[in-house]
């Protein structure tokens, strides 16, 4: 004869001497005091409570940490494992939500603007925890595919909200089509940690949304960043971008750039963006003098043997000195100059956002949309963005409670 022996602890504290999972850690991490706040004005004083928001909200983070690609999917794994169901922060007794429950849920926090504000949080207490620097940020956008089913062009709306169709060449020079949207980021090139998005059709144009993505940052962190470069592939390269980093933000643009069909490079310059001297010959670059930056002549600085010498240039025995304005000449011009080592590396550091891009897409749940609409699509991205922040910061917690045992 057998008898049952009672279980001594109860759920709750046989979790509590369990080692915390990766999604516990992040969990612990986000604050959605907000979020949660508006929305408990919406609610009537009177009726039926339902599910817990704050769990409904730890579910769908954890709907991205675990890429669980549906709805109804994530209510299973809710009904089937005690172990996540109480990490989400329901009662292990308690009726599971549905699928439109999570859908309806959903919909209300895409219509209110108080997420952002978290993540913005989040993002600061990052900073102060000198896991962001904020010197340098990079800016991108990666195309998200549409829920919705796709339409010709004849029927679709332009009213900067529905979804479009795109065209783009991704990492490798191939030209990528899709329906959807755009989600444009603004990264921390040395934590490569997101710091401001915005979501757009696939059909607008990326030098389109730089501006109000970097006034939006501005704007938003006022006060706790104030980056010496913003780094941009050449998709960027406009002049009204140049003229708002220099002049505005008082900044300096680091961006490729692009010929547009040009097969020669702008006039007095080489293909390294060099200015040269009448007889065709590099100018040296000889350093910056307050907004100026200098180029001597080549014969003087001992690179070339000119036939003419330098006095076909300038009777001074310091040769000829040629001097730019890199602030008016922004888009040819910066500091470091454009062929320099300095100008390299820095561009370099665009690469930061592309990891950022593939972080979202790959590790996480971004680029797999069950909701249709912009607004929807712009809580997802959200919600990958306090994932990948909070995780940064729970590891870092870990790292340094290591530390401080060993």
């Amino acid at each position: 004869m057998y008898i049952r022996q009672e279980c001594l602890l109860s759920f709750d504290e046989i979790i509590k001497y369990q080692p915390k999972t990766r999604l516990e850690l992040i969990l612990a991490e986000l604050d959605f005091t907000n979020i949660l706040k508006d929305l408990s004005k919406l609610h009537a004083t009177r009726g039926p409570k339902g599910h817990d928001e704050l769990a409904l909200l730890y579910s769908l983070i954890a709907m991205q940490i675990e890429q669980i690609t549906t709805f109804k999917k994530l209510v299973g794994r809710l009904k089937t494992d005690p172990v996540f169901r109480y990490t989400c922060g329901f009662n292990i007794l308690s009726k599971t939500p549905s699928a439109s429950t999570f859908s309806r849920f959903l919909t209300k926090i895409a219509n209110n603007p108080s997420l952002e504000k978290d993540f913005e949080s989040l993002v600061k207490r990052a900073k102060a925890l000198g896991l962001i620097d904020g010197t340098n940020v990079a800016i991108d956008s990666t195309k998200v595919d549409a829920y919705e089913k796709s339409k010709p062009k004849s029927k679709l709306k332009n009213d900067g909200k529905s979804a479009n169709w795109g065209a783009k060449r991704d990492t490798d020079g191939n030209k990528i089509r899709w329906f959807g949207y755009k989600l444009h980021i603004l990264v921390d090139c040395k934590s490569e940690l997101p710091l401001s998005i915005l979501m757009s059709p696939a059909s607008y144009s990326d030098g389109d949304l730089a501006m109000p993505l970097i006034k939006k940052f501005i704007t938003k962190y006022s006060g706790v960043f104030s980056p010496k470069y913003y780094i941009m592939d050449s998709g960027y390269d406009f002049q009204k971008i140049y003229d708002y980093i220099t002049n505005e933000v008082k900044s300096q643009a680091i961006i490729a750039y692009n010929p547009r069909g040009q097969y020669a490079p702008p006039e007095g310059l080489n293909e390294n963006f060099n200015p040269v001297c009448s007889m065709g010959y590099e100018l040296t670059y000889w350093g910056k003098d307050g907004n100026y930056l200098k180029f001597r002549c080549p014969h003087s600085t001992g690179k070339t043997n000119c036939p003419y010498g330098s006095i076909w240039c300038s009777r001074s025995n310091y040769g000829y000195c040629h001097k730019v304005n890199y602030k008016k000449n922004n888009r040819y011009f910066s500091y470091p100059h454009r062929s320099t080592k300095a100008w390299q590396e820095l561009y370099n550091q665009r690469t930061s956002v592309e990891r950022c891009n593939s972080r979202l897409k790959e590790l996480l749940n971004t680029d797999n949309l069950r909701s249709a609409g912009i607004r929807k699509a712009k809580v997802i991205a959200l919600l990958n963005c306090m994932a990948l922040v909070g995780g940064t910061i729970a590891l870092n917690r870990k790292s340094n409670d290591l530390k401080n045992a060993a």
